[in-house]
């Protein structure tokens, strides 16, 4: 694998990683609900589907070669996104509350 396909390779890795935090934030209420059966049906389709969808990513750019750095850049870019976009899932709950 040359240097440039490794590049596109790491920033579609981050920015996944971002818009993957950024996605389990809208949906925070559906993974986190109080039923039991719910919340493990949502948290399995979420993770096939955006597991999936990276796969496909990586299978475009690289031919689906994932390298440990790759997995690094992801959960950073995650982590990076979920700092941004935590008040997303607190917003209802801001406004419940004052309603």
């Amino acid at each position: 694998m040359d240097l440039e396909i490794q590049i596109q390779s790491l920033i579609t890795s981050l920015i996944y990683g971002m818009y993957l935090s950024l996605i389990y934030n809208v949906l925070y209420r559906f993974l986190y609900s109080n039923n039991i059966f719910t919340k493990i049906i949502w948290n399995l389709i979420f993770s096939i589907a955006h597991s999936l969808i990276y796969f496909t990513f990586m299978k475009l750019i690289n031919e689906a070669s994932i390298h440990l750095y790759f997995i690094a850049l992801l959960i950073i870019g995650f982590i990076i996104g979920n700092k941004k976009t935590k008040l997303i899932r607190t917003v209802p709950r801001k406004l419940k509350k004052n309603e």
